[in-house]
């Protein structure tokens, strides 16, 4: 294991340990709103403080962009942790959310892990190296028709106003033309699950850098294809993600295509 992901493991899981306690307590922490349907808690800081502790223990001269602590330093190496993966599901007991860390060297993504603290599965990728699940390869599924297909999604909710009508036409058009859609409120996760063969495509919009770094190149290690809803690269700027095998991608671009024309800034 490379040494940047290495750190990159004890970090998540580090990280995965401390919402595990605080998950005890839940009706005793602090929450703050930040905006529409996005909070942040003590779980929350307190899991990205410990992941930034590792890194800077092994690394200090690297820069960090957290989602809670924002942008400390600078170098050609950069961090890209959200601690605390699915906030709202955390906060009210429903077990589904992780920790993501990323490593991006020179503008690339280089290594990833995401961690599910509950069920103990660690996702990892490096760059030319595969993904794995528990240091066991994993490849997306070999799904080639989109009405056998399994996809996931997120609801918009940091622009839902102006996103909502194109998604929910996008929403109707999956739900009948596919087997079925799951929205598990955990977007770093979701990526895995493509990348694991659990789910056969995904898409979401109006996410944020932290959501996707590390997910998206779990997939691409995986043998899936990632990029923005309008086939670019820019997807960690947009926010706007589509994913998948390369047929269930390709089938999911081609049926949403008018709606993803008015999601495209």
């Amino acid at each position: 294991m490379h040494a940047l992901l290495n750190v990159a493991v004890m970090a998540a899981r580090r990280a995965g340990n401390v919402l595990v306690r605080k998950m005890v307590n839940l009706e005793k922490l602090n929450v703050e709103k930040k905006g529409h349907n996005d909070y942040v808690s003590d779980a929350d800081r307190a899991a990205e403080e410990t992941v930034i502790d590792c890194i800077h223990k092994h690394y200090p001269d690297h820069a960090i962009l957290a989602e809670e602590s924002g942008v400390q330093g600078e170098s050609d190496t950069v961090w890209i942790i959200d601690p605390l993966d699915g906030t709202t599901n955390f906060l009210h007991g429903f077990p589904i959310f992780c920790v993501s860390v990323g490593v991006q060297v020179n503008g690339r993504m280089e290594h990833a892990a995401v961690y599910d603290p509950l069920r103990q599965e660690l996702f990892t990728a490096s760059r030319g190296e595969g993904a794995q699940l528990d240091g066991r390869r994993i490849r997306v599924s070999g799904q080639t028709h989109l009405d056998r297909a399994l996809i996931g999604t997120g609801f918009p909710f940091r622009q839902a106003n102006q996103e909502i009508r194109p998604y929910l036409d996008m929403l109707g058009k999956v739900v009948r033309n596919t087997s079925g859609v799951r929205r598990p409120g955990a977007a770093a996760l979701d990526l895995c699950y493509v990348a694991a063969g659990r789910l056969d495509g995904f898409w979401e919009t109006g996410l944020a850098p932290w959501d996707l770094a590390a997910g998206s190149l779990i997939i691409r290690e995986a043998g899936g294809i990632v990029s923005g809803l309008d086939g670019s690269e820019k997807f960690m700027e947009t926010g706007h993600i589509l994913c998948g095998t390369p047929k269930i991608y390709a089938g999911l671009a081609k049926l949403c295509a008018p709606e993803i024309a008015q999601l495209v800034p």
